[in-house]
């Protein structure tokens, strides 16, 4: 049971095993585990090197119908402020107007619209992207890492992956591209538990 259960997280973020392979007969909530959960993003500088920035610790849930995968769905809410660039004044500048703006947009979400499975451990996940003020939509390549019975918490777990690229001037963060690239990759790398 605990396999499944774990499965039945993986489908709703990864959108990856089928529900045949399924057996649980009611939706089944899961929560991310805030401290494994990270969004990486990168972006060129000037053509000279590739920039990285974190967020990390924030809170998300999922929520899956076995009887109907692609009716699953993910809510992640991440404080603006806790966005990490191993630099202050780099912290700094991206927290301003010119970027963002933590004092306006103070949480940046991610609200699915869709799911669907592309392989046996991989999905698109669509859904809206909110941050500084701005709602766009965004499709996430998400891959199903891991699921079973976690070693020390001893209950079901799984990790995620996924991957999508942006283009920041749509959610009005254009300062000095093209020079530094529009363009920006996330790499996110995610872990679930069910909901208590």
């Amino acid at each position: 049971m605990k396999r499944i259960l774990a499965s039945v997280a993986a489908v709703a973020l990864a959108a990856g095993i089928s529900s045949a392979s399924l057996t649980a007969a009611s939706a089944a909530e899961w929560v991310l585990d805030s401290s494994h959960s990270q969004i990486v993003f990168s972006y060129n500088h000037l053509g000279y090197s590739t920039t990285y920035g974190m967020f990390s610790g924030f809170t998300g849930n999922i929520s899956f119908d076995p009887a109907d995968p692609a009716a699953g769905s993910v809510s992640v809410e991440i404080p603006t402020e806790s966005l990490i660039t191993g630099w202050a004044q780099r912290n700094q500048h991206f927290l301003s107007p010119d970027f963002f703006d933590k004092d306006a947009a103070p949480t940046i979400t991610f609200k699915s619209t869709a799911v669907e499975v592309t392989g046996e451990n991989t999905g698109n996940i669509t859904g809206d992207l909110t941050m500084n003020g701005v709602t766009k939509p965004v499709v996430l390549a998400a891959t199903l890492n891991n699921s079973g019975e976690h070693p020390m918490a001893k209950k079901p777990w799984a990790g995620f992956s996924a991957t999508a690229t942006i283009v920041r001037s749509e959610w009005d963060m254009g300062q000095f591209a093209p020079f530094v690239s529009d363009e920006v990759e996330l790499m996110i790398s995610v872990e679930a538990q069910p909901a208590e």
